[in-house]
């Protein structure tokens, strides 16, 4: 089972992300669930979502406190929450951030970094910083854990299809073509 962890603020669809996600997996053929977390919820608050990946069917329903991927889709979120929290050794970071790996604090459990400057993609293609079809592009560019097209059609699926489908399959698109992906050197925990 691969498990992802999303943080992002309030208002900036992560749980709406993940859903997309899991009927992303779902539309490439094997099981998916996601878990919204819902709490002490406003615009901006810092959020959290979560998706279980695997082979066969999916039971478990709780949070993830111990995942294989951290899907980041806000770049300010790591400065309110340890979003690095039960990362597995050898862990895949997928960040929103302007910034290369190189300036961002990685715990030595991050083996593969994802970065796209989503925010300015954003700006671009929506006019506001709304990052989260944007990132799953990034997700599926940095981990292969699913193919574009089944994100596609998730969107084409979604509550999306009546709302600007086109700028979300442009920022789906630009996601994962404009994301880099990086292999970080084996560090020791200090």
């Amino acid at each position: 089972m691969y498990e992802i962890r999303l943080h992002g603020r309030g208002g900036q669809g992560a749980v709406l992300a993940s859903g997309l996600l899991a009927a992303g997996v779902v539309a490439d053929g094997r099981f998916a669930v996601a878990i919204p977390s819902f709490g002490f919820e406003r615009r901006g608050a810092p959020v959290a979502a979560f998706v279980r990946i695997d082979e066969r069917e999916i039971r478990r329903m709780t949070n993830i406190t111990n995942p294989d991927c951290v899907l980041c889709i806000d770049p300010t979120v790591a400065r309110s929450v340890d979003i690095f929290a039960g990362l597995k050794p050898g862990g895949t970071l997928v960040q929103a951030s302007a910034a290369g790996p190189g300036a961002l604090h990685l715990p030595p459990t991050v083996a593969t970094v994802g970065v796209c400057n989503a925010v300015r993609i954003a700006m671009d293609i929506f006019g506001r910083p709304i990052t989260n079809t944007l990132m799953l592009g990034a997700f599926a560019r940095t981990t292969g854990r699913v193919e574009l097209d089944a994100l596609e059609q998730a969107l084409a699926e979604s509550e999306l299809r009546d709302a600007g489908l086109e700028q979300n399959i442009e920022a789906l698109r630009r996601g994962y073509a404009e994301t880099t992906v990086h292999v970080v050197e084996p560090r020791i925990a200090a």
